[in-house]
């Protein structure tokens, strides 16, 4: 049980911590305050504005004292399974439903063929769903391209444009993936230009400008 309590406090961390990080979110890409828009109608956002501002997935665990929990402990499994269950149902920001938008984020394969893939998760934090705990739904995006991309790897940092929707998606493979809020039918996916310094802790992947 040592790992699991290992994983359920790093879990913890990022869940509890998730307040915080949402509003730093943008930190995945430059410029985030000024919203473009491309020729297109793509208009630039960042992640904070696709997490309703009243919802606060902490206010379910107030009460619970991780540290007190020990190994083989069965409330352990009690708060990571409501943990999970918080976390893929989190809410999306119904206002962007249908939005032409362009977001930067890191990239987790569900499945690749022929070192090229259709579809990805796009989470705003270098690590996330590998690493550490994925973020909760309303931060994964589901990324399907009609074309096939090549040249894209694990973790890449991408640029995608294509008209955003409220859609719920969750497949467990190897990496473990987390629920997806969100949809994106991509028109473009390019890769990251500016060098960044990336970390696996929520808030801190933050570009150099």
């Amino acid at each position: 049980m040592e790992n699991f309590m290992r994983y359920l406090a790093i879990a913890m961390a990022v869940f509890i911590a998730c307040p915080v990080w949402a509003g730093n979110a943008h930190a995945t890409k430059p410029d985030a305050g000024n919203a473009s828009v491309s020729d297109a109608g793509y208009r630039e956002i960042s992640w904070d504005i696709l997490v309703p501002k009243d919802w606060d997935p902490s206010r379910r665990f107030r009460n619970f004292k991780l540290g007190n929990l020990k190994d083989g402990d069965p409330r352990a499994q009690e708060v990571l399974d409501l943990m999970k269950e918080e976390w893929d149902n989190a809410p999306i920001n119904p206002k962007l439903d249908g939005k032409k938008v362009k977001i930067a984020g890191f990239v987790v394969p569900i499945e690749e063929t022929d070192h090229a893939m259709s579809e990805f998760l796009l989470v705003p934090y270098f690590g996330a769903c590998i690493h550490v705990p994925p973020p909760p739904a309303n931060q994964i995006i589901h990324v399907i391209s009609a074309t096939p991309i090549k040249g894209v790897r694990v973790m890449d940092a991408v640029w995608v444009e294509g008209k955003l929707k409220a859609a719920l998606f969750s497949k467990e493979t190897s990496m473990g993936l987390g629920a997806s809020g969100y949809q994106i039918n991509s028109v473009s996916v390019t890769p990251y230009k500016e060098p960044a310094i990336m970390t696996i802790m929520p808030g801190k992947s933050k570009p150099s400008q």
